[in-house]
């Protein structure tokens, strides 16, 4: 792969991590809500995630998911309703006047299940990959080739977030986001809802 043709890539990858959504509202909740370890975590889950569906797109699994429409709408429903869960979760938290501090060994675990289950249950990603990662594999292209395509999409995802959790856990923000923890949570969860309702309604 040149130069010029992985530039591409990098950008269209930024693009696509940069974009508001439910994985940012999910890495800042368990930023906000248990500390930095939980938003690293919850980061690097979901760039895994990321990572196993560029591999799927890289492969051409992907574009049989795609071209299969019961098993797409399975996939989309199941992450609409798992989204529905998390944004009813943010709503019932914000009842309470600050984030809460929970269990930290219970919270990273539940920062890498919601990390990993945002990314794969997003059907958004099997057709953002389709679409555009496509352009960039062709058939004779080599096994490092194909590898760097992958990297390139699970590292720029897991770096931008891992940049999301660490500027929110600064002494300076967190403070200030802590004492918003109501308006905050009602925010994330009516997002999360939304972007349910948008997945379930295609």
């Amino acid at each position: 792969m040149s130069l010029q043709l992985w530039c591409s890539l990098l950008l269209v990858c930024a693009l696509g991590a940069i974009s508001p959504g439910p994985s940012l509202a999910m890495v800042m909740r368990h930023t906000l809500g248990s500390g930095r370890a939980c938003g690293v975590a919850a980061a690097l889950a979901h760039a895994v995630g990321v990572g196993l569906y560029a591999g799927l797109t890289v492969v051409g699994l992907a574009a049989v998911i795609v071209h299969q429409p019961w098993l797409y709408r399975l996939i989309a429903w199941g992450g609409a309703l798992y989204l529905a869960w998390l944004g009813i979760q943010a709503l019932r938290a914000g009842a309470a006047p600050a984030f809460p501090v929970q269990d930290q060994q219970g919270d990273w675990r539940r920062a890498v299940r919601d990390g990993l289950l945002v990314a794969l249950g997003n059907p958004k990603l099997i057709v953002f990959f389709v679409a555009l990662l496509s352009q960039f594999v062709e058939a004779d292209m080599g096994a490092a080739s194909r590898w760097l395509i992958v990297a390139t999409a699970a590292v720029v995802d897991g770096g931008w977030y891992l940049l999301v959790a660490m500027a929110l856990s600064q002494s300076h923000v967190l403070p200030w986001l802590r004492h918003r923890a109501v308006w905050v949570h009602r925010l994330t969860g009516g997002i999360l809802i939304a972007l349910a309702l948008r997945v379930a309604l295609g």
